[in-house]
């Protein structure tokens, strides 16, 4: 890739095999994937010095342990970050519910490949208290963190560093 903040000249299109098409401004690009038919969002966001993404979607991306593996690499592949802020709506409900094994497994892959994560949205309804044991210690670890906005997760993320 060419020029620019990061290695992309400003305000480019660009494709790549026909699945990737890249936005750039100078301070910070988004991606939009296309998989099938979902659109993923991620921009890339520089804090203090980290590399951030943040990924969105209208559909839920990670149903399983391959697609949040899919997810993490290709963020890192396109954006070289390793810290990756989260749209709750765009996780499985399954993951929410601890005896799937779902967020286990999901967690050990994130860790085993050095992506530390953020995840926000409401988690006010959920009434598992395995699931609120699940997310407090989370909360205080270094590696995953469940937080009611997109910015506490940025923040979450550039103060654990």
């Amino acid at each position: 890739m060419g020029g620019g903040a990061f290695g992309v000249p400003p305000f480019c299109r660009l494709t790549k095999g026909g699945a990737c098409v890249i936005i750039c401004t100078q301070l910070e690009f988004v991606l939009q994937m296309k998989l099938g038919v979902m659109i993923m969002n991620i921009e890339h966001l520089t804090r203090n010095g980290i590399n951030l993404a943040v990924v969105s979607s209208d559909e839920t991306v990670i149903t399983d342990t391959q697609s949040a593996l899919d997810l993490a690499m290709t963020v890192k592949y396109e954006t070289n970050a390793e810290n990756i802020v989260i749209d709750k709506n765009i996780i499985c409900e399954e993951f929410f519910i601890l005896s799937t094994g779902i967020a286990g497994e999901i967690l050990q892959k994130f860790i085993n490949y050095h992506v530390k994560v953020a995840v926000y949205g409401d988690y006010s309804h959920y009434t598992s208290k395995p699931l609120k044991d699940f997310i407090y210690e989370s909360n205080h670890g270094k590696d995953f963190f469940f937080v009611a906005s997109r910015d506490e997760a940025i923040q979450k993320l550039t103060e654990t560093q």
